[in-house]
């Protein structure tokens, strides 16, 4: 009878368990001190460097009557571990913080600009069409962030305290330097309006758009004070600092997602087949574009390693013979870009010689180097391209070639245009002799030749705006209603056109690079590169869907991201080029301007300096001194060689585990073969079997 309890409970299982738990409680307590010390917070999963799980076997090993042991095992597995209230306080916190960071970043993906579109976009024409609208997105906020930093600390200053503030110098040049009036005087024909929204002259001249409407001006009071040159400097210096910083950002990222993919077709194929579907998609639509999505990257992978090996598989003298062919249609191509050069610099030549024309002439001539550079633009890359199929690269070379040509025809272009500019200021590099010698600079041709540099990229951005919306009007809409509703020869040979991904990339840097450019002559361009390409997002966006056909040729996104940040830095490189000439080098002009009656832009800063007390100027004079440099690199060596050692030891445990992964895969090719073999000796027994029956 006293077993009978016992038998009960076993046959019910964990519910006589349950029920006898606090009678087990019970003798624990009272026979603790003959039983040994069990850690009743320990994982059930542990286990040690065999494989073997730890728990079990210490429980087997253990003297405990064996009710206790399921008692414990079944702890163990509810995890519920007896801690601290320590213990406990930080991993509540822990918990907390990794929660608070999920939600923030839900949140923010959440209120991310075009998400969604971004999501259609990439299961309908892959990660390569993708990557360009995440870049086109990067650039809409970067130059929004970057009009909010000019906004707060120059435009919105300089309306606030155009009427309060003082003159920070006296004039000290001749009379003749100073004469400039650019405001308009009296009535005008309503399309000259027109004619100056276009051109950045008249009233557009004469306004917070562009250097020369600026003051040098400097607020006092007893608690407060603002200078707004030094504003207007520093806050140039920081926006390119800033640019800077997001870019670099940007590619640490886009440098940690190569990375992780292997930067090959095997890694990234392992990738995508076991870690690549997306459990949170919900709902047949958002299903269909993963699947897409997934498709595109697995074609990408296999049309790269079926060219590579094809590209192995070739012969010493195959290599010879297409490699000078290369060397030789890389020359070609140079020439076409050496010619286009010449050109821009002829039609900048002739358009400021002819700036005197007014009306529309006027206005076709003052366009004249953003033609030839559109037509530039066009032209060569077009045949560039065509060079490009004989060279025989890979997908993704073929867009990197493709890029940094395409990068040093339209920066460089944007360099001829701004040599020519600077040649004429400067009266060739020679300020002491001919129209230089009065004001260091040609004052009678450029009485403000700050401002005469942000209109020229003011209608360089805004021409480049109206051909995007011109060729999607003019050229991609017809072109897709022709091959729609036509089955002649010529409509097919057309074909719906391609959404190539390389030309317009280069196009936002481009324009990119112009805004960078512009920006210290002309403060409000970043706010009409963000419109500008806000509008540019949609638009296509729309050509995308509507008259735009999935690529043949598809790339790597991974690696392409990151190159175009590249191609984006040197971008900013040349525009950090232009602002440093600027401020050091050239005269500012004496009319117009907050720098007016200084001999550099930069001479600001130790004017503003000396007006300092004392103990800022030792505390500065210490940062710059040897004293404090020699310490400091010394750290930064220190630092750098540290991180360094650190990024050799990742690497080579990277090698490592690449290494063991393609022995993993050899042993389980190895092991599939065997599967294969038995499999087949099995089937040949069991067949002879039968016969012989």
């Amino acid at each position: 009878m006293a077993g009978e309890p016992q038998r009960q409970g076993s046959r019910n299982g964990y519910p006589g368990e349950q029920q006898s738990l606090r009678l087990r409680r019970v003798s624990s307590r009272v026979s603790n001190q003959n039983y040994p010390q069990f850690t009743w917070n320990s994982p059930p999963a542990e286990e040690d460097e065999e494989g073997n799980s730890g728990s079990p076997r210490d429980l087997r090993s253990i003297p405990l009557p064996m009710a206790l042991k399921r008692a414990v095992r079944q702890v163990q597995q509810m995890q519920v571990p007896v801690v601290s209230s320590t213990e406990s306080w930080k991993r509540n916190k822990t918990k907390s913080l990794r929660k608070l960071k999920n939600n923030a970043s839900g949140f923010l993906y959440f209120f991310a600009p075009w998400h969604k579109t971004l999501q259609k976009i990439g299961g309908n024409f892959g990660g390569g069409v993708q990557s360009y609208f995440l870049f086109l997105r990067f650039l809409v906020v970067l130059n929004f962030v970057s009009f909010l930093l000019i906004a707060a600390f120059v435009i919105i200053p300089s309306i606030v305290f155009r009427s309060v503030g003082s003159n920070l110098a006296n004039s000290t040049g001749p009379e003749d330097c100073m004469e400039y009036n650019p405001n308009p005087q009296g009535l005008e024909v309503f399309y000259n309006y027109f004619l100056d929204l276009l051109s950045g002259t008249g009233f557009m001249e004469y306004s917070y758009l562009f250097y020369g409407y600026y003051n040098n001006t400097m607020v006092e009071d007893r608690n407060f004070s603002y200078n707004i040159p030094l504003a207007y400097l520093f806050t140039a210096v920081f926006y390119f600092a800033f640019c800077l910083i997001c870019i670099i950002a940007r590619m640490g990222t886009a440098a940690r997602v190569a990375v992780a993919t292997g930067g090959s077709a095997v890694g990234n194929y392992s990738m995508i087949v076991f870690t690549g579907w997306d459990f949170g998609c919900l709902g047949d639509r958002a299903t269909r574009l993963k699947q897409k999505n997934i498709h595109y990257r697995l074609q990408v992978d296999l049309e790269e390693e079926s060219r590579n090996k094809r590209a192995a598989a070739l012969t010493l003298c195959q290599k010879i013979v297409l490699y000078s062919l290369r060397i030789f249609m890389g020359f070609v191509a140079f020439g076409l870009i050496i010619g286009a050069f010449y050109g821009i610099f002829e039609a900048t030549n002739f358009s400021q010689k002819m700036s005197e024309e007014q009306g529309i002439l006027g206005l076709i001539i003052e366009y004249l180097p953003s033609i030839v550079i559109t037509a530039g633009n066009f032209m060569v890359p077009l045949l560039c391209d065509q060079i490009a199929l004989v060279e025989r690269y890979s997908p993704s070379t073929t867009i990197i070639v493709a890029l940094l040509r395409a990068v040093f025809l339209r920066l460089v272009s944007l360099g001829v245009i701004l040599f020519t500019l600077w040649s004429q200021i400067t009266c060739e590099g020679n300020t002491s002799s001919g129209d230089c010698e009065l004001c260091q600079y040609s004052h009678r041709v450029y009485p403000c030749w700050e401002t005469r540099v942000g209109q020229e990229m003011y209608k360089l951005t805004l021409f480049d705006f109206l051909i995007n919306i011109a060729v999607l009007v003019l050229v991609e809409f017809p072109r897709r209603m022709l091959v729609d509703n036509w089955s002649n020869k010529l409509a097919q040979w057309l074909g719906r056109q391609e959404f190539v991904v390389p030309s317009n990339v280069l196009g936002l840097v481009y324009g990119q690079t112009v805004v960078w450019t512009g920006a210290l002559f002309c403060p409000l361009l970043p706010l009409i590169n963000t419109i500008k390409f806000f509008i540019l997002f949609y638009s296509k966006k729309i050509t995308l869907f509507n008259n735009c056909r999935p690529a043949l040729k598809t790339f790597r996104s991974t690696t392409s991201t990151f190159f175009f940040l590249v191609v984006l830095l040197f971008g900013w490189g040349l525009a950090t080029v232009v602002m440093v000439y600027s401020l050091a080098v050239i005269h500012p002009s004496m009319g117009c301007g907050p720098f007016r009656f200084f001999p550099t832009m930069w001479s600001i800063v130790p004017t503003s300096f000396y007006n300092l007390s004392k103990t800022t100027q030792e505390f500065l004079f210490f940062i710059g001194s040897q004293a404090f440099s020699i310490p400091l690199f010394a750290l930064s060596c220190v630092v750098m060689c540290y991180f360094i050692a650190l990024a050799s030891v990742y690497g080579k445990s990277v090698a490592l585990l690449r290494a063991q992964l393609k022995l993993e895969g050899c042993d389980k090719k190895f092991l599939v073969k065997q599967i294969e073999e038995l499999s087949r000796q099995l089937q040949i027994s069991k067949h002879n079997a039968g016969v012989q029956d």
